[in-house]
């Protein structure tokens, strides 16, 4: 058997867009990944579907698996013929102890690739604001361990040469010694009033900062109760941050947001979410797929194959639209053969997938929900007509019935089922019951039904308790009523139901 490859990857400092494009690609590719808690579930979510997931940190039932285990994690695995990534938090060659890791693959003759990451010591001061050089302030920088016993970092650190060897001083893994490392530096001569920042989680939703000097610092640390991990700068960039801070000013900074709808459809959302200083959080409850019940096949061939016949097509979904097309290269039928038709689309992102195939809609209503769309044709419908109905199998019932009763001959396909996703996410239960989920947003009522089933088979007894602190985003009256119905209160209602009127909801409730 070939040995495998290991990629001992820099995850970045949190943020699970900071990680490189490389160690993206090592991440997709591999058959395991290795992690550990800084390191961020987030990119967990871009690994294969079936590989492995080994978590090497701190669990509740044990320690931290220690570092020579670790090591030979990676030859045996390696030797197994694997793809292996170690992702690792921040910068691998910075205090992330991937020289020990290496050396042992190289000793077993193992080909590994080390891919650099953004380090947390510059990544977290610019994420508050901070510069770690600056022309006028700081023209170079040191950084350093704080994560030693008082004794240790005396040995490993010559205080009377750190202290003034570079305008600015980061320390890493530093909140439980920070106020023996503020005595050592004022000690060795940097003023009380020097400026100092920590900041708790930088880059994430969490992210905190408590500003000081080294004069007054450990008692703003224990009054703040800040915790680890967190990242101390020391010198006159730290006054920037008056200036400089920029993502606390984003009107969802400190939210992580849950995203509930299919992955191939959250990328608008995910990214507004992002945009405006939130974090989102993906899980995917639901997946769309081709029919697969008996006689669903040749009930969609038999209603396509009188194309000529319609009066309407009516379209209520991007999804409708894009396996309507789909039926229609499988079977070889012209969409020019529905030329007596016209077409009809619910919600403006339904008209634009439409009109991405060269079809504009003949009728938009203003309201972007099944009563909007029967609202806006009740002038131009005549009995008589024929309608289609691509849709999916959860489709609600309201639209055909309405149409049969105003004399409309109505051909209903199921074009697509939508099915239960369940993401292989370990994480998600332990984040809702630490109050780490802000906000829940539901862009259909089977995204309700499926996330409340989906935590119950991730071992989450009681869904609607562990979701009761979070604000419950509702995209319209529809899913939020589903919502009730299944015990959780929606909050946050868009005026307009759409991604980006929810999105300004999001914002709204902000202000």
């Amino acid at each position: 058997m070939s040995k495998g490859t290991v990629y001992l990857v820099g995850a970045g400092p949190g943020d699970p867009k900071l990680i490189t494009v490389r160690g993206l690609e090592a991440l997709k590719r591999s058959d395991v990944v290795v992690y550990d808690r800084l390191a961020g579930p987030h990119l967990l979510q871009h690994a294969k579907p079936n590989a492995e997931r080994i978590y090497v940190g701190k669990l509740p039932d044990r320690h931290t698996m220690k570092q020579e285990d670790i090591n030979q994690l990676l030859v045996d695995l390696a030797l197994q013929g694997k793809t292996v990534t170690r992702l690792k938090g921040g910068d691998p060659t910075v205090f992330g102890r991937v020289g020990e890791e290496a050396e042992l693959l190289r000793k077993n003759g193992i080909t590994y690739e080390i891919i650099p990451g953004i380090t947390s010591a510059i990544a977290v001061p610019a994420y508050a604001g901070i510069p770690v050089t600056h022309r006028e302030l700081a023209s170079s920088f040191s950084v350093i361990t704080g994560h030693e016993s008082p004794d240790k970092l005396d040995h490993s650190i010559y205080w009377d040469k750190v202290t003034n060897a570079t305008g600015t001083l980061v320390f890493l893994m530093g909140v439980a010694k920070i106020g023996y490392i503020s005595e050592q530096l004022m000690k060795h001569g940097r003023p009380s009033s020097t400026p100092v920042a920590l900041v708790q989680w930088g880059t994430r939703a969490e992210q905190r900062t408590v500003t000081g000097t080294l004069g007054d610092i450990e008692a703003k640390v224990k009054a703040a109760n800040l915790q680890p991990p967190a990242v101390i700068i020391v010198g006159d960039v730290v006054l920037q941050r008056d200036k400089l801070a920029w993502v606390e000013k984003k009107p969802l900074f400190g939210q992580r947001i849950l995203v509930t709808r299919a992955r191939s459809q959250a990328s608008e959302l995910v990214a507004r979410i992002d945009d405006l200083g939130g974090e989102a959080y993906e899980f995917p409850v639901i997946e769309t797929k081709l029919p697969e019940s008996e006689g669903a096949e040749d009930q969609i061939k038999q209603a396509l194959s009188g194309a000529e016949d319609y009066d309407w097509v009516m379209l209520t979904s991007v999804n409708g639209v894009d396996y309507f097309f789909r039926w229609l290269d499988r079977f070889g039928v012209d969409v020019r053969r529905f030329h007596r038709a016209k077409f009809a689309a619910v919600g403006p992102k339904t008209a634009e997938a439409l009109a991405s195939r060269g079809i504009r809609a003949d009728l938009l209503p203003e309201r972007f929900r099944a009563e909007g769309l029967l609202d806006s044709l009740e002038e131009h419908l005549l009995p008589g007509q024929t309608a289609l109905l691509p849709r999916g199998d959860l489709a609600r019932e309201i639209l055909p019935k309405e149409l049969q009763a105003k004399g409309v001959r109505t051909v209903e396909i199921d074009v697509y089922d939508t099915i239960l996703s369940v993401p292989d996410d370990v994480w998600l239960p332990e984040m809702l019951a630490r109050g780490e989920i802000h906000v829940v947003t539901f862009t259909s009522s089977s995204t309700v039904l499926n996330l409340l089933e989906a935590l119950r088979r991730l071992g989450v007894k009681n869904p609607q308790e562990a979701l009761a602190n979070c604000e419950i985003a509702c995209i319209g009256p529809v899913t939020a009523k589903t919502a009730e119905e299944n015990g959780l209160k929606g909050t946050i209602f868009p005026e307009h139901y759409t991604i980006e009127g929810l999105v300004e909801a999001l914002v709204a409730r902000r202000r």
